[in-house]
């Protein structure tokens, strides 16, 4: 797909963001930008929308213009996009124990099989934990298109909405229900996987719009700017509401707020004409490009300055949080360019090989 300059800010800010919340583990940020690190979890909130509407689009359109879906195509692409950095940055955990931001760590093979979120004991291994946010997308990797499908061959509407308002309830009543049992809220409620479908729902369903109403996205991109301040202003609205983030009423609203809030501005993002669309931030596009290695090396590279700034005492305040910003862009970059980029070009080879072949026989 065409790379959409107000998707790839959207997609850069969501990666500072979370990268500004971990900095809890050496300490916290301080100084003005402490309350904004504070709720850096909601990047990931905005990844999850991000990516459903990606996603969506790739198996929407073809679907909305009769056309089959191609499951192994999309299994491979995704195959080679994601695992080749995971397992990477996997085999660096495992094999440098002392490299970890703290010791404890789950078995590997809740990684391998993306059960982490499902499974961890958060107490005593918080090593790689941000792996969750990776297993709650390989399982709508796996399970939407098979959905996407299904709902291709009857499109209709009722079907699409009441399948969309029982995926929201079902999260509301799991949360609701653990919060009034007394369940751990990291490990019942905002690590599993039916717990966060609401940005990956709100995503598919802007990438339904565009596919198969497309006089609706059109008067959506029109609204874009309008669409931008609602957004934020939702987003101020979900941040109120996470003031007492393990509390009932935030749990079982918080995250359909958050949700809608980011659509909103997603569907800004995409429309070039929007000031979220014209905004060029210098470096954004590079960053949005090499965050998913950003997201999975960052505690890596934090934890290593963390534990060599004590020799070097003159190094603090606004320098010490150069060096952390250099060791994180420079581990993202080197997983990147050594990892992730060999095998894209490789999977686009690997690709291109059978639409040749397709164009051969047709021709």
């Amino acid at each position: 797909m065409q790379r959409l300059p107000g998707l790839d800010l959207l997609r850069a800010i969501a990666i500072a963001w979370v990268m500004l919340f971990h900095s809890w583990m050496i300490g916290g940020i301080g100084g003005p930008l402490q309350p904004v690190a504070d709720y850096g979890w909601m990047g990931v909130d905005l990844f999850f929308v991000l990516s459903g509407y990606l996603i969506g689009r790739q198996l929407l359109e073809p679907l909305s213009r009769g056309e089959p879906l191609r499951f192994g195509a999309f299994y491979l692409r995704r195959a080679f996009r994601i695992l080749p950095v995971f397992f990477s940055v996997l085999a660096v955990y495992v094999l440098f124990p002392g490299w970890r931001e703290v010791p404890g760590m789950q078995p590997a093979w809740q990684f391998v099989t993306f059960t982490l979120n499902l499974l961890i004991d958060y107490q005593h291994n918080q090593a790689f934990s941000h792996a969750w946010s990776l297993c709650v997308e390989e399982h709508f990797y796996l399970l939407f298109p098979l959905l996407a499908w299904w709902l291709a061959r009857r499109p209709l509407r009722g079907l699409v909405i009441g399948c969309s308002v029982l995926v929201v309830a079902m999260g509301m009543l799991l949360r609701g229900y653990a919060v009034l049992h007394g369940k751990d809220w990291l490990e019942c409620i905002y690590y599993p996987t039916w717990t966060r479908l609401d940005g990956l729902l709100a995503g598919v369903l802007l990438a339904t719009i565009q596919a198969y109403r497309p006089r609706w996205w059109a008067g959506l991109q029109r609204r874009a700017n309008a669409l931008a301040i609602a957004g934020l202003l939702l987003v101020a609205a979900a941040i109120w509401l996470f003031r007492d983030k393990t509390g009932f009423t935030a749990s079982v609203f918080g995250f359909p707020l958050l949700a809608l809030a980011m659509a909103l501005l997603v569907a800004a993002g995409a429309a070039n004409a929007s000031w979220l669309g014209r905004w060029r931030i210098p470096g954004a596009g590079w960053v949005a490009g090499i965050s998913y290695s950003l997201y999975l090396s960052h505690k890596l590279a934090m934890h290593a300055v963390y534990e060599t700034l004590p020799q070097w005492p003159m190094v603090h305040g606004i320098a010490a949080f150069a060096a952390y910003a250099l060791a994180i862009l420079a581990a993202g970059a080197l997983l990147h360019y050594a990892v992730e980029r060999p095998f894209l070009r490789l999977r686009a080879r690997l690709m291109e090989g059978p639409r040749k072949h397709g164009v051969m026989q047709a021709a």
